[in-house]
């Protein structure tokens, strides 16, 4: 496979991981998935911004997180963030301590 095949491959992948937890799972909470997979949607469009700035294109953390949440991530959080379970925090803080 060359690169450029190899490229399109991985980012139509990565095109439907996105369309997964946006339009399939905006019920899967960012603070779960951490706690599961120790990656999120904010990790997402932390690497999407990463990746634009190797790049050359400048790119703000609101920006990132807007291109991948296709919205202001403000109204993502009112759509569809929900309070996290003291359970979720515990672990979260158990798995994320320096």
């Amino acid at each position: 496979m060359d690169d450029a095949t190899r490229t399109e491959i991985e980012a139509a992948a990565f095109r439907r991981l996105r369309k997964h937890l946006m339009e399939d799972r905006p019920d899967a909470q960012n603070i779960d998935m951490m706690n599961l997979a120790g990656f999120c949607r904010n990790c997402l469009s932390r690497w999407y911004q990463e990746a634009a700035e190797e790049r050359g294109v400048a790119m703000t953390k609101e920006e990132g997180r807007e291109a991948f949440y296709g919205m202001p991530f403000a109204e993502w959080k009112a759509r569809h963030q929900t309070e996290a379970s003291p359970e979720a925090q515990t672990a979260f803080a158990q798995s994320h301590k320096d």
